[in-house]
């Protein structure tokens, strides 16, 4: 049967690690929930102690360079690596300590059309097995379509079985943030997770929206255990106060036994 799992994140805005409201995420900077005084290691070094594997860092903008290879330094193999991913880095971030390499931005032209030719390359070139797809997306009338650019920019991409059906053979797994409410701690976007959780073609991590156990719950029962699920702002490591981290491992080991 599976299972739905919590993996770790460790956001990075501007060298620090932060939680943001999703959706406010701009060139000119993003509504704050939390600021770490402790370095990206901390976390790494935590995550690491407790063996949670298939978490993230995810580089929100520019200038987190120097706190990622940080946070990959201390867990070499334990963590995936995000933003601005391109052809031209990935081996380097591989070489650095990502387990993966998690892409979005550079799989679209500046008008947001797919450039299919992009992932096929740099599967060829790194292998399918060390890569993440991030199909991170928000919601419209018509579904939900991929975000790019700090999620401000909507690509042409549509969140379909059909394009998970596309992508699927040339990555390991997808990255899917709902934008409209990350950060937000207001409850999960179910009708999504069960989007995702009824195509089962790949192991697939969903963020945002998450204020207590009882939505790690609902991602359970909405995707049948297909999706894992990532927790920022409601946790109580990152300054939340809904979530508490030992129940989170204890929610791990449950699901395992």
């Amino acid at each position: 049967m599976a299972i739905t799992k919590f993996r770790p994140c460790i956001d990075l805005h501007e060298g620090k690690v932060k939680q943001i409201v999703g959706g406010s995420l701009t060139e000119d900077g993003a509504v704050e929930n939390f600021v770490a005084e402790e370095g990206p290691a901390h976390f790494s070094s935590l995550f690491r102690q407790d063996q949670l594997m298939g978490g993230h860092v995810i580089q929100l903008g520019p200038g987190n360079r120097v706190a990622a290879q940080e946070a990959l330094r201390t867990w070499p193999g334990g963590l995936q690596l995000g933003g601005g991913v391109t052809l031209a880095n990935a081996e380097e971030w591989l070489t650095a300590g990502a387990s993966s390499v998690i892409v979005t931005s550079y799989l679209f032209d500046q008008e947001g059309r797919f450039l299919s030719e992009r992932l096929q390359e740099l599967s060829r070139e790194i292998g399918a097995d060390r890569l993440v797809v991030d199909l991170s997306c928000r919601r419209t009338e018509s579904g939900w379509q991929v975000a790019m650019n700090r999620w401000q920019t909507l690509t042409h991409l549509a969140v379909t079985h059909q394009t998970l059906d596309e992508i699927a053979e040339y990555c390991a797994e997808f990255l899917i943030h709902a934008a409209d409410v990350e950060g937000k701690c207001q409850g999960v976007d179910l009708e999504l997770i069960e989007l995702l959780g009824s195509w089962q073609g790949r192991a697939m991590t969903y963020a945002g929206g998450v204020g207590s156990m009882a939505d790690l719950a609902a991602v359970q029962e909405a995707s049948d255990g297909h999706v894992d699920i990532t927790v920022g702002s409601a946790l109580d490591i990152f300054g939340g106060n809904r979530i508490n981290y030992h129940e989170l491992i204890q929610w791990n080991k449950r699901q395992e036994s």
